[in-house]
């Protein structure tokens, strides 16, 4: 399979900022399949909270790794990056041209970098491990990294917050014991990566959130995560939309509180997502709705060699 043979069209970008209608538009154009790096639309059960394709979008284009895994599968990180990989053989062997999209940043580098080259962590799992160390202290998070990684437990300064939750952090989101990870060579692909950024507006991508966090409580967003509290402790549901509406339902906020708390949770994700993604100098970023100049750049990549 030569790299310019075949082309890995992977579109990022923050919450909100219209990834999956591109994608859907891409896959059209090209006749391409559609595969998701995002580490929540894996899951079963989740289809408002996480924002999967909806009935329509699903029927214009083949989408992979969605609603695909039960909450209760231990899917990380290093799971994705071999299971698609996998699948992106089967799929070059019919198809040119293949799209990913997703917002989460851990998966997208998995696929497109591998994870010797030591990742940063998910902006939600740090999330989680900070409300650990605060509930459960430094002593509770040190141990859990020496059941992980007994060997760089030996070598790290176990008083050390910052050295302890950045190497269980590491453990955690991608399978693999955190000092096998720390070589620094990206892996090469054999296919040729296009990288694509969803931009808008602050205010605009913000009102979008907002309003997007509304049509998925009218949706029915309670319900879902209703269904779903008896599994609350699981890794799959430290997420944003979810994490609120269980403190409602657990009585420490209101339901008017919990929606808002989403609201503001979801901006601060988006930041992030920004971020994390502003620093990879592959990606050109443009408007969603710039099909044409989005189209112009890819075929400029495409053709390059």
């Amino acid at each position: 399979m030569a790299a310019a043979d075949k082309t890995l069209i992977v579109i990022v970008g923050p919450t909100g900022s219209g990834k999956t209608d591109l994608a859907v538009t891409l896959a059209e154009h090209f006749g391409a399949p559609v595969l998701s790096t995002d580490s929540r639309q894996i899951y079963r059960g989740l289809p408002i909270g996480t924002a999967q394709p909806d009935a329509g979008q699903l029927r214009r284009a083949e989408h992979h790794f969605i609603a695909t895994h039960s909450l209760e599968e231990d899917f990380n990180c290093g799971a994705y990056e071999q299971a698609a990989l996998a699948l992106l053989d089967k799929l070059f062997a019919e198809h040119s041209v293949v799209i990913a999209v997703g917002g989460s940043g851990l998966y997208v580098k998995a696929l497109c970098d591998g994870l010797d080259a030591l990742p940063e962590a998910d902006a939600t799992l740090r999330e989680e491990l900070s409300r650990r160390l605060r509930e459960e202290g430094l002593d509770a998070l040190a141990e859990q990294l020496r059941q992980l990684d007994p060997e760089y437990y030996r070598q790290v300064d176990t008083k050390n917050p910052a050295r302890v939750l950045r190497a269980l952090e590491v453990c955690l989101a991608t399978g693999k014991p955190y000092s096998t990870l720390r070589t620094g060579v990206k892996q090469e692909r054999p296919f040729r990566i296009v990288m694509i950024g969803t931009e808008l507006d602050r205010e605009e991508l913000y009102s979008r959130i907002d309003r997007r966090v509304d049509m998925m409580m009218e949706a029915g967003l309670e319900q879902e995560a209703r269904a779903v509290y008896p599994l609350r402790h699981l890794n799959s549901l430290q997420t944003v939309g979810y994490r609120e509406l269980f403190e409602y339902f657990d009585g420490n906020i209101s339901r008017d509180e919990a929606v808002e708390l989403i609201k503001r949770n979801t901006r601060r994700y988006a930041k992030r997502q920004l971020t994390w993604f502003r620093r990879d100098s592959r990606i050109a970023w443009f408007a969603p709705t710039h099909l044409e100049e989005i189209l112009h750049h890819i075929g400029e990549q495409m053709f390059a060699d």
